[in-house]
C-alpha cells in the first residue's frame, strides 16, 4: 500500500511539474515561438543560391551547452566579425534593396549574421543551435542578429555592439526566426505575425 502510495505520489508531482518545453516559454531569457511565419525573402533568395546553413539538421532542437570554453567561441567569433566588416547598405554594395550575402568586407545586418552562423559552424555549432532573427529596432526599423540558442538562454550576437546580451536584457521587439528543425521555416515570435523588411537602411 505504501509503495502504492509512493508510485501515485510521484505520478501527482509529474503532472504538475512544468514540462520542459512549458519551461523555456515561461523562461524571459528565451524567446516563445507562436506559429509559422514567412521567411524574410533575401534569405530565400540567398538560399536558392546554395548555402550550408539552409539545410536541416536531421530534425535535430537542441540548445548549445555553455562552457567558458564554448562562450569564448563565441564572443570571439562575434568581436572578430564586427571589427571585420565595416557597414553597408545592399544599395551601395549590391544596387539592390534587399540581398544577402557572405560579406568580405563590407555589408548590412543580415551580412553580418550569415557571416557570424557560417564561422561557428566551421567551430562545431549546429545550425539548429544558430537562429537567423528578424526584430524591430529601438527606432521600429527592420533589424536582423544572430541568436544562439544555449541551455540557460537565447543570446543575441548584434552587429551594433560588442556586448552579447540575453533575450530578456534587449530592448528590440523580436519578430521571427528560423525554425530549429528547418532553417528554411520560420517561426513567429509575437502572437500576431508582422512581416517586415529587413532593408539596406538596417546596417
Amino acid at each position: 500500500m505504501r509503495k502504492a502510495l509512493g508510485v501515485l505520489g510521484f505520478v501527482l508531482v509529474a503532472l504538475l511539474l512544468p514540462s520542459a518545453a512549458s519551461r523555456a516559454a515561461s523562461n524571459p531569457k528565451m524567446m516563445t515561438e507562436y506559429g509559422k511565419s514567412r521567411p524574410p525573402i533575401g534569405y530565400v533568395l540567398f538560399c536558392k543560391r546554395g548555402a550550408d546553413e539552409c539545410k536541416s539538421q536531421n530534425g535535430k532542437a537542441e540548445r548549445v551547452k555553455l562552457t567558458d570554453g564554448v562562450w569564448n567561441e563565441i564572443n570571439q567569433v562575434n568581436q572578430f566579425v564586427n571589427s571585420a566588416i565595416k557597414p553597408a547598405s545592399d544599395m551601395d554594395t549590391y544596387k539592390t534593396k534587399e540581398y544577402w550575402a557572405y560579406p568580405t568586407s563590407v555589408g548590412d545586418c543580415e551580412d553580418y549574421v550569415l557571416l557570424k552562423k557560417k564561422l561557428l559552424m566551421q567551430l562545431g555549432f549546429r545550425a539548429d543551435e544558430l537562429l537567423i532573427t528578424v526584430l524591430l529596432d529601438e527606432n521600429g526599423e527592420g533589424h536582423a542578429v544572430l541568436s544562439v540558442l544555449a541551455s540557460n538562454a537565447d543570446y543575441i550576437l548584434d552587429n551594433r555592439r560588442t556586448e552579447i546580451l540575453s533575450a530578456d536584457q534587449s530592448t528590440y521587439t523580436f519578430l521571427k526566426r528560423q525554425s530549429q528543425l528547418d532553417p528554411t521555416q520560420w517561426m513567429s515570435l509575437r502572437k500576431t505575425d508582422t512581416q517586415v523588411v529587413v532593408s539596406s537602411q538596417s546596417k
